[in-house]
């Protein structure tokens, strides 16, 4: 299923700086502190437009526990190399790896599966220092679901957001669309989320999803000024303040992601989700019986 023995990331010598590697154990992810207390955390897979799989997921949570308890970081930078933030999923290989001797089976191992990466990305989401997002390019699907995770987002005027997984025949299994609903209200979190359309980083600015947005030759520049001045204050008031906010703006969301695991685990178990990534590869309008 989940290779979750290892507690170490790959040396550089494994995917390298540029990211990548063609093993699963390559590096997704880097993480690099710099002197004013900046932790830049980059996704370092560009040829791959840094898709995301059950590897990022675990790199993700190691690097949130060795960030949590660095009092030298004080602000998070994440931000991606290449031309996208993240395209999502990648879609040659939609099971994942689970298996099960029955479908009930099955489904189970997905929803501890997605049980699992929802605690990768409690982690991270949770760090006591903030996250700056800086986005460019394609910022889909799990991509979308990262960004929201981090507390202030900045966008290139280049980006393109969406959470197509209703297009393909699977649940919204992060809780971005939960967290759409926190920032710009439950209508754009459904309007979003059910028609899997693209919206652009005005319109994002617009549904207060992105908080600046620059050129795309300004981005990074934007977005390190944002964190810089975050690092100037003092860390145990920013600290302070981000948990006051979050234990306001996510109350109940703990319970809602256990549901959406389960709607993960049998969406991804589905026959629609066979047709729906059918479909993609072959170019064509899917066809879904609901079953």
């Amino acid at each position: 299923m989940i290779d979750t023995t290892s507690n170490e990331l790959p040396d550089e010598g494994e995917g390298g700086s540029g990211g990548g590697g063609g093993g699963d154990g390559g590096r997704r992810l880097r993480l690099h502190v710099e002197d004013g207390g900046i932790g830049v955390l980059t996704l370092c897979r560009p040829e791959k437009l840094n898709a995301w799989s059950w590897e990022s997921s675990r790199q993700l949570g190691l690097l949130a526990d060795r960030i949590r308890f660095d009092d030298t970081i004080r602000v998070v930078l994440l931000r991606a190399e290449g031309r996208a933030f993240c395209a999502g999923i990648d879609i040659k290989a939609p099971g994942g790896g689970i298996t099960g001797r029955s479908g009930a089976e099955r489904t189970r191992n997905y929803y501890e599966g997605i049980r699992w990466v929802h605690e990768r990305f409690r982690a991270f989401a949770g760090l006591p220092q903030p996250v700056v997002a800086a986005v460019q390019g394609y910022c889909l699907g799990v991509g979308f679901e990262l960004a929201l995770m981090a507390d202030v987002r900045i966008a290139a005027d280049d980006a393109v957001f969406a959470l197509p997984e209703t297009r393909l025949g699977v649940a919204v299994d992060a809780g971005g669309d939960l967290r759409i609903a926190r920032e710009a209200g439950a209508g754009w979190a459904k309007f979003l989320a059910l028609t899997g359309r693209r919206i652009d980083a005005g319109t994002a600015h617009r549904l207060n999803l992105v908080q600046q947005v620059t050129g795309p030759g300004e981005l990074q520049g934007a977005a390190h000024s944002v964190a810089a001045e975050i690092t100037a204050n003092a860390p145990l008031a920013v600290q302070s303040v981000k948990r006051d906010i979050d234990a306001f703006a996510d109350a109940g969301l703990g319970a809602a992601l256990d549901r959406v695991a389960m709607s993960a685990a049998l969406t991804l178990t589905s026959e629609d989700i066979r047709e729906g990534y059918a479909a993609k590869a072959e170019r064509r309008e899917p066809r879904f019986d609901g079953k």
